[in-house]
């Protein structure tokens, strides 16, 4: 029993044995991966110097900024588009052809310009014997300004037939028309100039319109055509209620 006791304090495998083996593993490791380390390096060695020649051990000595030269470019340069051109036929020069005398211009004649022209009014022309007459419509526009004394005064209003199908739908709405009132009265031009928002009512405000009378504006004693605005109201008595 004590020899077994003996024999296992003095066993090889313990850790004195151990701490004085591996010193000798790890230079042994040590030097493998050294030795190969080396042997990779020379054969990368001897494989570059056979591809450019002498290795240039000399490294480049930079002083200043200046020996570092300029920076790469980084600006983008967009790809050139070819555009093709169109094959488009060059006008050709008309030569000059004479012409008679009399179809000449004089040199003291000046022509009328554009203004000018739009500011000529040409008058009625009648032919007589053959009750042919040709009228130049000069009524004014819905925006020009025209000077009057007296505007146009409604003399009979018109109240327009409240179409059967806003009735049945409970629609209303206010319709304000702009009307052109003749020298005689009457009315010759209507446009819807606020929309009730009901097409309906607004087409029969606009037929309304054009049975209206009215005393004509007067200007300079004379009477004159005048656009004028008024309203056409369209309520249910029922919705009232």
């Amino acid at each position: 029993m004590a020899d077994r006791f003996n024999s296992a304090i003095y066993s090889p495998y313990g850790a004195y044995e151990l701490k004085s083996s591996y010193q000798k593993y790890f230079m042994m490791s040590t030097g493998i991966v050294t030795g190969f380390f080396i042997l990779i390096t020379g054969i990368y060695l001897i494989i570059s110097s056979l591809d450019d020649g002498a290795i240039d051990m000399t490294g480049r000595v930079i002083k200043t900024v200046a020996d570092l030269g300029p920076p790469p470019s980084v600006a983008h340069t967009p790809p050139q588009v070819q555009i093709q051109k169109p094959d488009i036929a060059l006008p050709k020069i008309g030569i000059p052809k004479p012409v008679a005398d009399e179809e000449m211009l004089d040199e003291d004649v000046v022509l009328a310009t554009k203004d000018e022209l739009a500011e000529i009014v040409a008058p009625d022309i009648t032919a007589e014997g053959e009750g042919i007459v040709i009228d130049i419509d000069d009524d004014p526009l819905p925006g020009d300004f025209i000077p009057v004394e007296n505007l146009p005064e409604l003399i009979h209003k018109e109240i327009p037939a409240y179409p059967r199908l806003a009735r049945q739908a409970q629609l209303d709405g206010t319709v304000y028309v702009r009307v052109l009132v003749l020298e005689n009265g009457s009315v010759k031009n209507v446009m819807i100039e606020k929309s009730s928002g009901v097409a309906i009512l607004d087409d029969a405000a606009e037929k309304a319109a054009y049975k209206c009378t009215f005393k004509p504006g007067i200007q300079n004693g004379r009477p004159v055509k005048v656009w004028v605005s008024f309203p056409f109201v369209f309520e249910l008595y029922d919705k009232r209620k």
